[in-house]
Parts: structure tokens; C-alpha cells; sequence
């Protein structure tokens, strides 16, 4: 008997197939519009999520390399400029200095001419006052000799006189 039984269970049946393969369809059917078209839906979305951000990564990416490239030209044309600052800079205080110096140089001539000039007035003043003290000694021993007669002797001393008088000046 129980031989008989373990022979049921292993025999097949057509109608144990076929509603096996039914069941199977309808489950299969079942979970592909339940569960497959929303599996699929939320891989699809994922997908898109995806490539959004991959199309997002190559936009960024782009932009930074727009930046970069922009960043760059800024930074050499503020590197131009600041060389051509710099020359124009060192152009002008160059100028400035040989202004000073032929400003210094013209005024430094006008002090040594006007110092010329003093140097020229004092040395007329001196030599017309040398003139005056000359000529009032003169006068001096010329009218000594008016008053007395002059030996050889007191000639000489008067000379001598005189040139010591001269000294002095």
C-alpha cells in the first residue's frame, strides 16, 4: 500500500501540467502588470535620474572649463596690464627725476651765477673802496708835504708809511 502511493505521486498527469502552466501564466501575468510595470517604471526613472546627473556633471564640467579659460585670459591680461602699469610707472618717475635734476641743475646755476655777480660787485666795492682809502692817503701825504719840506729822509718815511697803511687794508 504504501508502495502503491509513492507510485501516485510519481506518475505524471497531463491536467496536474496544464494547471500548473496555467497558474504559472496567470502569476506570470499578474506580477508583470502589478509588479513589473512599476519595477520597471522605477528603474526607468532611475535611469533618468542617471542621466540627468551625468548631463548635469558634463554641463558643470563644461562651465568650469568656460571659467578656467576665462580665468586664464583675465589673469594674462591683468598680468599685461600690470607690466604695463609698472612701465609707465618707472616712464614717468624717470621723467620726474630729470625734471628735479634739470630743475636742480638750472637752479644750482642760477645760485653760482648770482653768487658770480656778488663775488663781482664785492670785488669792485672792495677795489673802490681800496681806491678811496688810497687816494684819501694821498691826499694825507700830499698835504704833509705841503706843510714841510721833505728831506730824502723823511720821504722815505712817508713811503714807508704809506706802504704799511696800504698793508693794513
Amino acid at each position: 500500500m504504501y508502495l502503491a502511493k509513492v507510485t501516485d505521486f510519481l506518475t505524471i498527469q497531463p491536467e496536474t501540467i496544464l494547471g500548473n502552466l496555467i497558474n504559472t501564466l496567470i502569476l506570470f501575468l499578474v506580477l508583470k502588470f502589478v509588479l513589473f510595470d512599476r519595477v520597471n517604471k522605477v528603474i526607468e526613472a532611475r535611469k533618468n535620474d542617471v542621466s540627468k546627473i551625468y548631463a548635469e556633471a558634463d554641463q558643470a564640467n563644461a562651465n568650469a572649463k568656460k571659467l578656467e579659460s576665462e580665468y586664464e585670459e583675465k589673469l594674462s591680461s591683468a598680468k599685461e596690464k600690470s607690466a604695463e602699469i609698472v612701465s609707465n610707472a618707472t616712464k614717468k618717475a624717470q621723467m620726474r627725476s630729470d625734471e628735479i635734476i634739470s630743475d636742480a641743475k638750472n637752479e644750482a646755476k642760477g645760485i653760482l651765477e648770482k653768487a658770480h655777480g656778488e663775488i663781482e660787485r664785492e670785488k669792485k666795492r672792495a677795489v673802490n673802496q681800496i681806491k678811496d682809502e688810497i687816494a684819501d692817503m694821498a691826499f694825507s701825504v700830499a698835504s704833509k708835504v705841503v706843510e714841510k719840506e721833505i728831506d730824502p729822509a723823511d720821504n722815505e718815511k712817508l713811503i714807508e708809511e704809506f706802504i704799511n697803511n696800504v698793508g693794513e687794508l
